[in-house]
């Protein structure tokens, strides 16, 4: 897997749309990884805004910015998150929102799929993506490795070709991201945060367990 192609290590969280979009392989009328998606119809009944799970009530807010392409991130829903889940989010004592932090095209792209399952299994897809991510960001083409994933949860080719030409999803993740590096000064994923405060344990569960504990 060349650098180039998917994951941006440097965690350059400054990325213009420009270069994310069009050098990127997105642009109005979109070339994806070689493959022209016309503007097809879409009825863009995605969900829009903050993805949220638990109470919306609970005494701390934990976000995580996070990139689909990022090895780090797949770690962190693979060690952390399940237990963040049960612990916190399921006992309503902590409200968890996933916010997009894109690196390039095809972490863009899945995140847009992500959206495109619609509300019920965003975080289906979004632990589905993570799971798989060694296979599909590796692929040959893997913007077909991810209509694949799609077709697994009901998206059809038609409606991902269709997601991906959606250029509203397009600016909506984007102008999230933008928001992540200009307002919360997030420069590289996964970024958590602990009632709006960086947390700087990296991969430790029992270091954000303990921050979440005296924010109770």
């Amino acid at each position: 897997m060349t650098l180039s192609k998917t994951q941006d290590t440097s965690h350059d969280g400054n990325i213009s749309r420009r270069r994310l979009l069009v050098t990127g392989g997105v642009a109005s009328g979109l070339a994806f990884g070689g493959l022209l998606l016309p503007g097809a119809a879409w009825a863009a009944d995605y969900p829009k805004g903050d993805m949220v799970l638990g109470d919306p009530d609970a005494p701390v807010e934990v976000i995580e910015y996070a990139s689909m392409t990022c090895p780090h991130c797949r770690r962190f829903h693979e060690e952390i998150y399940p237990k963040l889940k049960q612990e916190f989010v399921d006992t309503g004592k902590v409200r968890f929102v996933f916010r997009e932090f894109p690196l390039d095209r095809y972490a863009l792209q899945a995140s847009m799929l992500a959206r495109c399952g619609g509300e019920q299994k965003f975080f289906g897809f979004v632990d589905l993506l993570f799971q798989q991510q060694p296979s599909w960001t590796s692929a040959s083409d893997p913007t077909a490795a991810l209509r694949q994933i799609g077709l697994l949860g009901g998206v059809s080719a038609e409606a991902f070709d269709a997601c991906m030409a959606d250029e509203s999803l397009v600016d909506m993740i984007l102008a999230t991201r933008l928001d992540g590096h200009q307002r919360m000064k997030v420069s590289g994923t996964p970024s958590v945060y602990v009632n709006g405060e960086k947390f700087d344990g990296g991969l430790d569960f029992e270091a954000l367990s303990e921050r979440i504990e005296s924010a109770l």
